[in-house]
């Protein structure tokens, strides 16, 4: 089975009564569940309740750090269905407890007045390291991390200007990042934010980070704390995408972050926002 294709299995959910899914996580080395994960199975779940409308927006908190090798249950609650809107709300629940809960809204699609903010210039994303490469240099003088972190992952990233995690250096706080999908998604718009959902989660939390030499790898307690996303507009993410990244406050051990991102050709497909800890360990 290709990364892809585990991905894409371990989001398509269980279902095991009325508006109620079961999720488990990969067989990967983490002491918790994958925010990211989480956020795209339970946007699964509430689409597992619609019929014939596309998620705009989404708004989720974390709760408590999610145990991988436990199953997730998400209890989705119908809270309206409306002629143009309906909203969901989804409760991720392990060991008897929430560890996560989001609301998100649907729309019927619809026309309507159109523009965005331009594109950022940025380098191909040809042109750009793969993560596998500066992992590579990252560990190469520790041949057991290196061949944990080198691994084929379900989302390619390739990051402009990237801090190296183990010895950071200042950088401005803002981030550029292509990323996509590995596989082909086809124009399924519910599988294509999911997907996308998924990987919003991978780089954001590191912007707050960057302009105080500091990454989740140089002793800092990190989790994300809230996830918000915006689809502006249907995506292919099979295709390269533009994340565009930028942290304008960071305080009291918390970072907040922001995301537009952008097809290749420009066309602003989703926003997102995102507050995490940012804590010192040794405090």
């Amino acid at each position: 089975m290709s990364v892809m294709d585990e991905l894409t299995s371990i989001l398509a959910l269980e279902p095991i009564e009325v508006n109620l899914f079961r999720g488990w996580s990969p067989m990967e080395e983490r002491f918790r569940i994958f925010g990211g994960q989480v956020v795209a199975q339970a946007l699964t779940a509430a689409y597992r309740t619609i019929d014939g409308l596309i998620c705009h927006s989404l708004q989720s908190y974390f709760i408590r750090p999610g145990d991988p090798a436990q199953p997730v249950l998400y209890q989705v609650e119908r809270s309206r269905d409306g002629k143009s809107f309906a909203t969901r709300r989804v409760i991720a629940i392990q060991k008897g407890e929430q560890i996560f809960n989001m609301a998100c809204s649907f729309q019927i699609p619809e026309d309507g007045f159109d523009h965005q903010s331009p594109m950022p210039a940025a380098p191909r994303p040809e042109d750009v390291p793969e993560d596998n490469e500066r992992w590579r240099e990252i560990f190469k003088d520790n041949p057991e991390e290196l061949k944990r972190w080198t691994r084929e992952r379900p989302i390619e990233l390739r990051q402009v200007d990237a801090v190296n995690l183990l010895r950071p250096e200042k950088k401005p706080a803002e981030h550029l990042v292509w990323f996509r999908a590995r596989g082909d998604l086809g124009d399924d718009i519910a599988l294509n934010q999911t997907l996308l959902a998924y990987a919003s989660d991978y780089s954001l939390l590191g912007t707050a980070m960057r302009p105080h030499g500091a990454s989740w790898m140089s002793g800092m307690q990190t989790a994300s704390l809230d996830h918000i996303l915006w689809f502006h507009r249907p995506t292919n993410f099979s295709r390269w995408h533009l994340y565009v990244q930028d942290s304008p406050s960071a305080s009291g051990a918390r970072g907040f972050n922001r995301g537009a991102i952008y097809r290749e050709d420009g066309v602003l497909v989703a926003s997102a926002a995102q507050e995490g800890l940012i804590r010192r360990r040794d405090k």
